[in-house]
């Protein structure tokens, strides 16, 4: 083989050596379809005072804040020294869908999940409470009234109280379905949590919900909407937060 030939030979193989060595980029969606949420660019404002650490605890000087070390790559995200921090909206839309999502909490804070940005799942310090209706962690939060103040119902209460102390982490999933519209716009069924679980207890199954909740409940309601985490209402720690559409 000349030897202008045997080079470029060389050199083109050891290219695509190289190129299959080459580590291949992650696809945001896994093989399973989970939407891995915890990534700033999948939310439509990431405000630069999010704590990434590894490990999150409630402040042992005062138990309604909680308490990070700032590690680079960390899997846990803290809103802020202050607790409070504006809400993480989704880019993308959603319609009938899955949910994951592990979160942590302060003495009496408060945070929700929102499905359609109006939809909301309550996080409340809940833990020891015998009765809680739907102000109560893993309520369906009731409607407002952005008039005189107060609410208009109780909500939705959770079937049980799942609820674990502040400080410790909690895991709910929650499979959601959207409300239906006919070819003009008008709702044929309402949306619906088809089950809820929280910390392996399942606290709602098959509930309707009515009408968007708290001050919400009088807008417009839609097919699809951006997935929400509540994150100005006190210290919230979240991990492994993930979504997919239903199948």
């Amino acid at each position: 083989m000349p030897f202008r030939l045997a080079t470029a030979f060389v050199f083109l193989s050891a290219s695509v050596v190289a190129l299959a060595d080459e580590p291949k980029k992650p696809d945001p969606k896994s093989a399973d379809a989970w939407i891995d949420l915890m990534k700033p660019d999948v939310w439509k404002k990431h405000d630069p005072a999010w704590i990434v650490a590894d490990e999150v605890k409630l402040d042992p000087e005062k138990n309604t804040r909680l308490k990070a070390e700032k590690k680079e790559g960390g899997k846990v995200w803290l809103n802020g020294e202050k607790g409070r921090l504006p809400n993480l909206i989704t880019k993308e839309s959603f319609g009938d869908c899955e949910i994951h999502v592990e979160f942590l909490i302060a003495k009496n804070s408060n945070a929700g999940i929102k499905f359609h940005e109006v939809y909301e799942i309550q996080i409340f310090d809940s833990y020891g409470k015998k009765e809680i209706d739907g102000t109560g962690m893993g309520g369906v939060y009731p409607r407002a009234d952005t008039v005189k103040g107060g609410y208009l119902d109780r909500g939705i209460a959770p079937k049980v109280n799942a609820s674990k102390p502040a400080g410790e982490w909690n895991t709910l999933e929650v499979v959601w379905k959207s409300p239906r519209f006919d070819t003009e716009g008008e709702k044929t069924a309402h949306a619906r949590i088809v089950k809820a679980v929280l910390n392996g207890e399942v606290i709602h199954d098959n509930v309707e919900v009515k009408t968007p909740t708290g001050g919400n409940w009088m807008k417009k309601e839609t097919a699809t909407g951006s997935f929400m985490l509540q994150c100005d209402h006190g210290p919230t720690a979240w991990r492994n937060v993930r979504i997919r559409p239903a199948k």
